[in-house]
């Protein structure tokens, strides 16, 4: 049964099929944005005030559930039911995350190191997948609200140093929402279609994207030339962001004015309101040069000089990271045309004079950096949508993808910084007479021994013929899609035995 939208308003069909909507699911507040009268717009809450949807999902005493500033507002009178920077722990395992329980008001559970961290509320478990669902039915919802009809179809934005996990694990928060995620894009590079930046300057141009938002930070160097935006390297810290400021600022004011760190671990409340007072602190820091207020009645305060002194560290951590893209690109920072600041986290005055300095040039901030992802997600969708013919894409994996050979050394066979999508293969052989079944473990990270990578997923071909060692030649294919995740094949040449599996990571949705 064909289902037909009227827009009721105008008095027109709507054809379904063509709006796909933009997401940009942020650690510390997510957006919503869509093509409108040929504009990338962020979609505003109700009042028309702001487009950010605070990452905050609150689970009520009856049972239901509230998702954004009305979740917020239960930060310090409900800590234990209220969860925030999810995006932190997406596709992580315990063992990640291990050591940085104190700093969430909520339970992190750790039953099993190996497989990914869940949060216990009340007497449930959710995986950071399904608290990351809430936050994007609440962005589809609000889509619905402006448009007057359902959405089905979404491109959602990672951070470009995402890893497969991480990738799978933000695709099947989008199912759980109802939405078909067609497109997982890259976050800077969703930035520099923003900015539009191809459409200015008809020269190819090189230009170096810095986002850091709440939790994570990366930093890619693009080449745009004639529609097509090329990404040539990447590279960020998926654990780094304006979160860590703000911890910086607790551990000061701990130190400071000598409280008890048990029981700031022990009190919930009064470690959520501490938080949420930190932040406070970094914001008014970037327009002011002291900051005062009270906790419970004492006074706390903190001067521009010693914040910048305390998240030196951070930004420090950053600017390695735009080094180690330079060299990936093959690049001097003579060679950077322009160095775009996105995320919110940007804003603070010691970062761009940091980043500005490295660069040895002003930085570009013309657009608000905490919508400018959702406006080039959107742009991403109606790319896909078949609106625009002039903008191509060409994205990179950040990290690279192989296997385990003999003796846990990681045999690399598709290298970081390859062009998405991409195939590749290589051959191998048996070690043992006769051998019937041989296992293929799939990893992803740059270190020489396995065991230091992260695991993606492994299995076994199975019923290869007996033979003696090194006789059967047996092709493993890597196929890597658009949105960086991957296929893998392996085939015994002389019986045509094959296997091929779908990279779903151990921390995905069955």
């Amino acid at each position: 049964m064909a289902r037909i939208a009227i827009n009721i308003k105008e008095g027109k069909v709507v054809k379904e099929e063509d709006l796909i909507i933009g997401i940009d699911l942020g650690t510390t507040n997510s957006l919503v944005a869509y093509i409108k009268d040929g504009k990338a717009v962020a979609v505003k809450d109700k009042a028309g005030k702001s487009a950010l949807v605070p990452s905050i999902v609150h689970f009520s005493a009856a049972g239901g559930i509230l998702v954004g500033d009305a979740a917020r507002e239960k930060l310090i009178t409900d800590p234990a039911n209220t969860i925030y920077s999810v995006k932190r722990l997406m596709g992580k395992s315990y063992r990640d995350v291990a050591g940085l329980e104190q700093y969430f008001g909520y339970k992190i559970i750790d039953d099993d190191t190996e497989s990914l961290v869940k949060i216990r509320v009340k007497d449930r478990f959710y995986s950071p997948i399904e608290l990351s669902a809430e936050i994007l039915k609440a962005l589809k919802i609000r889509m619905e609200g402006e448009l007057g009809r359902p959405v089905h179809r979404a491109v959602i934005t990672v951070p470009a140093y995402f890893n497969d996990a991480q990738r799978q694990a933000t695709r099947d928060a989008g199912r759980l929402a109802g939405l078909d995620v067609l497109r997982i894009v890259n976050e800077p590079t969703a930035a520099s279609l923003a900015y539009g930046l191809d459409k200015e300057n008809q020269d190819a141009q090189t230009i170096a994207v810095y986002d850091l938002g709440g939790g994570t930070f990366d930093i890619s160097i693009l080449n745009l030339h004639e529609g097509i935006f090329e990404v040539l390297s990447t590279n960020g810290d998926t654990f780094l962001g304006g979160d860590d400021f703000d911890r910086a600022i607790i551990d000061y004011w701990t130190r400071e004015y000598q409280w008890n760190p048990d029981t700031l671990s022990q009190n919930k409340e009064l470690s959520q309101a501490l938080r949420l007072k930190a932040e406070e602190a970094k914001k008014a820091l970037s327009f002011e040069e002291r900051w005062h207020s009270s906790l419970n009645g004492s006074p706390i305060s903190l001067d521009r000089a010693s914040f910048e002194e305390l998240v030196r560290p951070f930004v420090q951590k950053t600017l390695d990271c735009c080094g180690k893209a330079l060299n990936d690109a093959k690049l001097k920072v003579e060679q950077i045309d322009r160095v775009v600041m996105v995320g919110g986290t940007t804003r603070i005055p010691l970062v761009k004079s940091a980043v500005s300095a490295f660069f040895r040039k002003p930085v570009y901030d013309q657009l608000d950096p905490d919508e400018v992802v959702a406006l080039g997600a959107a742009i991403q969708a109606d790319v896909l949508a078949g609106n625009q013919k002039e903008v191509l894409l060409l994205d990179i994996t950040p990290l690279s993808l192989g296997i385990e050979t003999m003796g846990g050394l990681m045999d690399v066979i598709i290298p970081r910084n390859s062009k998405i999508p991409t195939r590749a293969g290589r051959q191998y052989t048996t070690s043992v007479d006769g051998q019937r079944n041989l296992k293929i473990a799939v990893y992803q990270g740059e270190r020489d021994l396995v065991e230091h990578n992260r695991k993606l997923g492994e299995f076994i071909l199975k019923g290869i013929p007996p033979m003696p060692a090194a006789l059967p030649k047996i092709e493993i294919q890597f196929l890597l899609n658009a949105d960086g995740i991957l296929v893998v094949r392996a085939k015994e040449l002389r019986s045509n035995v094959e296997q091929e599996i779908e990279i779903r990571s151990s921390y995905g949705l069955s």
